[in-house]
């Protein structure tokens, strides 16, 4: 069975090519804009009160995947699926970034990760109640992170 998806809009960032973007949201700055298309912008109708949203997008310049990969902050082969690799079998990425304005079908945020023209599934709103989780295992990163 096979599924489709249309964009519903395209996210613009500083960044052209892939050396030049940020491994995750987290570890970004960089402001972009995020252009619904007008069809969709109906939609984004209250979204300016929520301080973080949640981008859904296809990894467009993605090709090919391995089921074992070394991801960026490690020099160990992973399993695909431990990993935020963007090479995937079906190259869907999440970021959550900083929402800081809202201009009609424009959306300005804070902390973009991803290439310029960068193709948008969906947008969600971060809800620390249904979000936030407290009791965490972080795997194969966690002797990373205490290097």
């Amino acid at each position: 069975m096979e599924y489709a998806l249309t964009p519903i809009g395209v996210i613009h960032s500083p960044f052209t090519e892939k050396e030049q973007t940020p491994i995750q949201a987290s570890r970004s700055q960089a402001i972009g804009r995020v252009e619904v298309y007008p069809e969709f912008s109906e939609g984004l109708k209250d979204l300016e009160g929520f301080s973080h949203i949640f981008l859904l997008y296809y990894f467009h310049c993605s090709s090919g995947y391995q089921l074992l990969v070394r991801p960026f902050l490690d020099n160990v082969l992973h399993g695909l699926f431990a990993t935020r690799h963007p090479c995937r079998p079906n190259p869907l990425g999440l970021s959550v970034l900083r929402l800081l304005e809202r201009h009609e079908n424009i959306l300005v945020v804070q902390g973009v990760d991803v290439l310029d023209g960068t193709p948008l599934l969906d947008i969600k709103p971060y809800v620390s109640d249904f979000d936030l989780r407290t009791e965490i295992r972080v795997g194969w990163y966690a002797r990373r992170s205490n290097e």
